[in-house]
């Protein structure tokens, strides 16, 4: 339907974002699926228009201005709107866990930038290019992580720790310029889910995960905005 409302969701060939796109999908939205690959992300695109869902792919390079100004064109330019975005692209920068080497005192610059610049610019810089084609109505969905929580912040891996705690802050402050439109910004942590970032005994399945992110993404008009949930609970932050 041309009036259905249009979702862009990024990092989603597989996991989390693919789940995401799948439930939008079902509810009715046409669904713009993205990833850094071309080959990965037509492929993700088409399983799901077999299963009959409205989806399409356009590549995205989170870290690179260009490639968000072009997923903003087209976007612009094929809908001429935008009803939700999901910043679901992410990385883990830090060594793995148990490796003796995920300590703040031996993470290096260069990690804690990796993470900065996909966990928390890209959904910075994405907002800034797609949030004015919402025209004042719309849901944006930041996927982070219990781990950025301070009030139960731990040690070790500070490259994402950090990253999801900034891009906390950056919800925090979108929702707080957008408070006089209809646009609604909110984190979700979508808790230990079985991805290739979460692993195999991770205690929740994709699907499980992805439900708290299609709430916030679905929220009605009188929703909450600026606020961390999971499972369409509010957390602490």
């Amino acid at each position: 339907m041309s009036d259905s409302p249009i979702a862009v969701v990024t990092g989603a060939y597989r996991g989390l974002g693919h789940e995401v796109c799948r439930q939008l999908a079902r509810r009715g939205y046409r669904v713009v699926l993205t990833a850094r690959r071309a080959d990965r992300g037509e492929a993700a695109a088409e399983a799901l228009r077999a299963e009959g869902h409205d989806v399409r792919f356009h590549v995205l390079d989170v870290t690179d201005l260009g490639s968000i100004q072009a997923l903003a064109d087209y976007v612009c330019d094929t809908f001429g709107r935008l009803d939700v975005l999901v910043n679901n692209a992410g990385i883990f920068p830090d060594p793995p866990p148990g490796s003796g080497t995920e300590s703040v005192f031996s993470t290096d610059v260069e990690t804690l930038r990796r993470g900065l610049e996909t966990n928390t610019l890209a959904p910075l810089l994405l907002s800034q290019a797609l949030i004015p084609l919402m025209r004042e109505q719309g849901r944006v969905v930041n996927v982070s992580s219990g781990l950025g929580q301070l009030t139960e912040m731990d040690g070790g891996i500070p490259g994402y720790r950090i990253s999801k705690t900034a891009l906390n802050a950056v919800t925090r402050i979108f929702a707080a310029e957008l408070a006089e439109t209809g646009v609604k910004i909110n984190s979700v942590c979508p808790g230990w889910v079985r991805t290739e970032m979460g692993g195999p005994q991770a205690e929740r399945s994709i699907e499980e995960g992805a439900r708290g992110i299609v709430w916030a993404a679905t929220l009605p008009d009188d929703g909450p905005s600026g606020g961390f949930f999971r499972d369409g609970n509010a957390i602490d932050w």
